[in-house]
């Protein structure tokens, strides 16, 4: 059985499987009107990544939903771009019978399921993801083929920036000491709730983490971005507060930094618990050095806390329930 410990392990080699196994769709942002992609959970959330990386400089709108329903601007001149790792997720088959029957263009990453038989049954460019992962464990390769899917639709070579991120995540012994380290500053109070504060540039990473704090650690987590949750959120901001506070800031805009600057400085003043992670920036490989430490966070918080990340009864309730409605 792969565990998330042993798939952190080898995480480096799920990049270099994107690298030996894409090939270009040929396909360019310009032949479409916009690109929507849809995906759910540890399939969806490197859509969200990848979106942030690009959307400044992408010539067409992009929408990411994580739902059942495509927007209804999708029609014959869309890019509809579907991942579920097991291939069966009902909300992204739904989207594809939505997205076949108003003619977009689809362009599919699983690992297998009722959407790779689809996909060849239409005659659709698929990226094949490999199997015995929890669709969590497995982001080196959706996030890796999304990455290279957007930078191909831009005409952009992104195979160096793929490397280095590969060297960099064989760096383990630095990175799983950062992870570590993070442990150490929460260790009196790891089984508060957490809370990310994060700007649009690591806006996919936040949610990652939470949702891996949720998945791995069963621990309740939410995401706050920068500039707009001091516009509102920051009013909750009084005294001692029952959360550990991770920042993420890319330093991509000096206003927003200067904002970073003032909500630290407010929450420790009240004693608050605050780890900041600062960048000069997110390109690829920083973008798979900040995942990878946080992943590694929350699976060695599980200990303390005696969680099984394995372990998704909730889900699997979940998932027998509906199958029954």
């Amino acid at each position: 059985m792969i565990t998330h410990h042993s798939s952190l392990e080898s995480f480096y080699q799920q990049l270099q499987y994107v690298q030996q196994n894409y090939s270009s769709h040929g396909l360019k942002a310009t032949d479409f009107s916009n690109v929507f992609v849809g995906g759910l959970g540890g399939s969806g959330i490197g859509a969200t990544i990848t979106k942030a990386q690009f959307i400044q400089r992408f010539p067409v709108p992009v929408e990411v939903v994580n739902d059942y329903y495509l927007p209804g601007f999708v029609n014959e001149k869309s890019l509809v771009i579907l991942g579920s790792y097991s291939g069966n997720t009902e909300e992204t088959l739904t989207m594809f019978e939505e997205a076949i029957a108003r003619k977009a263009t689809i362009i599919i990453v699983t690992q297998g399921g009722q959407l790779m038989e689809k996909a060849k049954e239409h005659g659709l460019t698929y990226y094949t993801i490999e199997g015995g992962f929890q669709p969590r464990m497995a982001l080196g390769y959706s996030l890796g083929f999304m990455l290279r899917i957007f930078a191909d639709l831009l005409g952009e070579d992104i195979n160096e920036s793929m490397q280095v991120a590969i060297t960099t995540l064989q760096d383990k012994d630095r990175l799983k000491g950062a992870a570590q380290s993070l442990e150490k500053k929460f260790q009196s109070s790891l089984n508060r709730r957490y809370t990310i504060i994060c700007d649009a540039a690591f806006y996919g990473v936040a949610v990652r983490f939470a949702q891996q704090l949720n998945e791995n650690s069963k621990m309740e987590a939410f995401v706050s971005m920068l500039p707009e949750a001091n516009h509102n959120v920051i009013e909750s901001y009084y005294g001692q507060l029952p959360s550990n506070f991770i920042v993420l800031n890319s330093n991509t805009n000096d206003r927003v930094s200067a904002r970073f600057d003032f909500v630290i400085a407010l929450l420790e003043r009240e004693n608050n618990k605050v780890a900041v992670f600062e960048t000069e920036g997110v390109d690829i490989p920083t973008l798979f050095e900040i995942i990878y430490i946080l992943d590694w966070f929350t699976i060695n918080i599980t200990e303390p806390l005696k969680v099984d990340p394995m372990q998704i009864a909730n889900i699997i309730s979940l998932k027998e329930y509906l199958s029954e409605v």
